[in-house]
């Protein structure tokens, strides 16, 4: 089982030296990834399904994971998640892989749909559209990385005779990652996902998801080249190591944890302290393995 950090571009988590001080003493504990949450803009005054208020602070995620890659040595960098129908997908491309580069090859890439109808109006972006334009947007992307005459011939993307490079580090790729746990996404994440990634998930639901991803994959084709579909979760709040043994036991591979809900308010010295807490107390869960 590996143990992430989710959360370090937002919230309490704003200003630069909160962010490096998180960043750093997640990379020093021994985590293996820490993860950034997305949302470009938030609804104001604040209605469902949006899940916070507007006030909330959310730094770009690609400078938040350009920045802890600069500031840590050895721990993974996630995007989780990065709204993909939002996106330029051959912007975003270049963006990450610059990303993975200046890591030395760190970069996880995780997706998402979104969910919230004004967020898409605002960018000009058919809400009806977003489960269309991420499945494209995933192979667009794959690509611009992978590819030494990259075309592409799509719904909303069209290109040939370019280059984007330098491409990332990670052979043949970094790892994609498709997060949603609704049927399409998990049939999304079974034909083209190196792995699942289900968000404030207690062990009920992340078996339900993983029963749904098995069923998934008796009817959908993966695209070919891909290994075995690995699984992160986000936990609802703090584990304990028999929780964390019962989610591994599911077929876990990943704890992406999360101290609540509460660290999206506002920054603060207190806050920053109960997060640095936080890590040091979850990492008795991997420190003595």
């Amino acid at each position: 089982m590996e143990y992430g950090y989710f959360g370090f571009n937002h919230g309490a988590l704003h200003e630069p030296d909160d962010i490096e001080r998180v960043v750093v003493t997640a990379d020093q504990l021994g985590y293996e990834s820490i993860w950034t949450g997305e949302h470009v803009v938030l609804v104001d005054p604040h209605e469902a399904p949006s899940p916070v208020p507007p006030e909330t602070n959310f730094v770009d995620t690609v400078a938040s994971l350009a920045f802890a890659a600069a500031k840590t040595e050895r721990i993974k960098l996630g995007s989780g998640i990065i709204l993909l129908p939002q996106r330029n997908p051959v912007v975003l491309a270049k963006e990450l892989a610059g990303v993975d580069v200046l890591s030395k090859g760190r970069l996880l890439f995780g997706v998402g749909v979104g969910y919230v109808p004004r967020e898409f109006e605002t960018i000009g972006i058919p809400y009806e559209e977003r489960g269309a334009r991420t499945t494209e947007h995933i192979e667009v992307i794959r690509e611009l990385w992978t590819s030494e005459k990259p075309s592409f011939d799509g719904r909303f993307t069209r290109f040939s005779g370019i280059q984007s490079r330098p491409r990332p580090v990670q052979d043949p790729h970094p790892p994609i990652l498709v997060g949603g746990m609704s049927p399409p996404a998990l049939r999304r994440a079974v034909a083209q996902g190196d792995g699942w990634y289900g968000f404030f998930q207690d062990l009920e639901a992340t078996a339900a998801a993983i029963k749904g991803l098995e069923d998934a994959a008796k009817s959908t084709e993966r695209r070919e080249g891909l290994g075995r579909l690995s699984i992160s979760i986000t936990p609802p709040g703090p584990v304990d190591a028999d929780t964390a043994k019962r989610y591994e036991d599911l077929g876990v591979d990943r704890l992406i944890l999360m101290r609540g809900f509460g660290d999206m308010g506002g920054g603060g010295g207190d806050a920053v302290d109960g997060i640095v807490s936080f890590l040091e107390d979850q990492a008795g869960l991997f420190s003595s393995n």
